[in-house]
């Protein structure tokens, strides 16, 4: 985490904004910075939302759940480049990406 949000400030204080380089490494420690700031949260939602006869999901759907997070920030923000994320758009995305997170769980329950 400290990895992600430290090389996000160094990057925003120290270099010009450029279409290039900067950029692709500014998605790259976003990514880093906020699926490692969710994965906490992510696992106390699990834990908290999970029945008491039911095991916890195991670490490997955590992080998945995570990386789905640090994946919709990272769209949303490069869509914001060209001013062309909305509210419904935004909306629109955090459904698609949940619903495959609901087949994948559905698919995992049933593959056990």
């Amino acid at each position: 985490m400290l990895l992600g949000w430290g090389g996000l400030y160094a990057l925003v204080t120290t270099s010009l904004p450029r279409i290039g380089g900067e950029l692709w490494l500014f998605f790259i420690l976003l990514m880093i910075a906020v699926s490692s700031t969710a994965l906490p949260f992510v696992r106390f939602l699990n834990v908290r939302f999970t029945p008491l006869d039911a095991e916890v999901p195991p670490s490997g759907v955590i992080v998945r759940q995570s990386v789905w997070i640090g994946l919709y920030v990272v769209t949303c923000a490069w869509m914001q480049i060209p001013r062309a994320l909305t509210l419904p758009f935004a909306v629109f995305l955090a459904l698609v990406m949940l619903s495959i997170e609901i087949f994948l769980l559905v698919r995992e329950r049933n593959a056990r």
